[in-house]
């Protein structure tokens, strides 16, 4: 559409609202389901401003510790790092890995919990802005579309979760070395024969299984936290659809649907500060989890 086409004066439908809210900003339109060429600008965006926010954070309150009494934000990040710590220690068993281990798992919770907690931001607030500087520029701003939860994303979870598989299949092939963890494949969890031909099938149903089981771990760990965190923001949309039904009326239907859009937006947004929590810590259970087993032998 030309940037200088009238816009339409109608307001959106509730079905138009949500499909522009789960609508990305990319690079360039998608072609088909799969299109590797297409990048979610908005996901990146945030993803790396929030990653960047959160080591800064990290680094600022470090260097800025004293031995003496605590503040209270001093005092809170050694309480997550004690945590962090106390987990890895019981999960992952080598010392020298938990050098790295330990500051990632604290890297991934903090990271998690950042893109998280950007659901908790008025729906509306950071895409208007982004419609008005979209149509300063001399577009339509109906086309202006920004999605600012990145966990809501699956191509951010699951990249999440790949690079938790590529940092299994790392310490795999450290700790067992390449030859060691190839015969794993081949051998666990079902062990081998004597036989040769007993030995050949076991070796590929061993095989199959090792590779499903990568596979299950990675999808499940990337799906869980976008499943939540999806689902969580649709509920945010429709209770803002609840708060447009209302229309500014002043009659009594239109004041108890202001009183529902005001009663359940708050009681999702406290719960919903227990979900962000509880994902960000779960992802990062499940990191030290399948880091642990890359450590252990069969």
């Amino acid at each position: 559409m030309s940037a200088t086409a009238p816009l339409e004066t109608t307001a959106p439908s509730a079905s138009d609202y949500i499909v522009h809210h789960l609508t990305h900003w990319q690079n360039h339109p998608q072609k088909g389901i799969v299109d590797f060429s297409v990048f979610n600008l908005d996901s990146l965006f945030f993803s790396i401003t929030l990653g960047v926010l959160g080591c800064y954070l990290l680094w600022r309150i470090a260097s800025s510790a004293t031995s003496g009494v605590p503040g209270r934000i001093q005092a809170a990040l050694e309480i997550l790092i004690e945590m962090v710590d106390t987990q890895a220690k019981a999960i992952v068993h080598n010392a020298a890995s938990r050098r790295l281990v330990a500051p990632l798992a604290l890297t991934v919770f903090v990271w998690v919990f950042l893109l998280n907690a950007m659901d908790l931001l008025p729906l509306d607030l950071l895409p208007r802005v982004w419609q008005g500087l979209y149509g300063a520029a001399g577009h339509d701003p109906r086309h202006a579309y920004l999605r600012f939860v990145p966990t809501s994303d699956l191509s951010v979870t699951m990249g999440l979760s790949v690079s938790v598989l590529l940092i299994c299949l790392f310490y795999n092939i450290k700790i067992k070395g390449l030859g060691g963890w190839a015969h794993e494949l081949v051998t666990a969890p079902f062990g081998t024969s004597k036989n040769p031909v007993f030995a050949l099938i076991l070796a590929v149903v061993n095989l199959a299984e090792q590779l499903i089981s990568f596979t299950a771990k990675t999808v499940s760990h990337g799906m869980r936290l976008f499943g939540n965190m999806y689902a969580g923001e649709l509920i945010f949309m429709l209770i803002a659809l609840l708060g447009g039904s209302w229309a500014f009326s002043v009659t009594p239907g239109g004041l108890m649907l202001l009183l529902l859009h005001v009663v359940s937006g708050w009681a999702w947004a406290v719960f919903h500060i227990l979900i962000i929590l509880l994902q960000a810590f779960v992802f990062m259970m499940l990191t030290l989890v399948y880091i642990g087993q890359a450590h252990d032998a069969h």
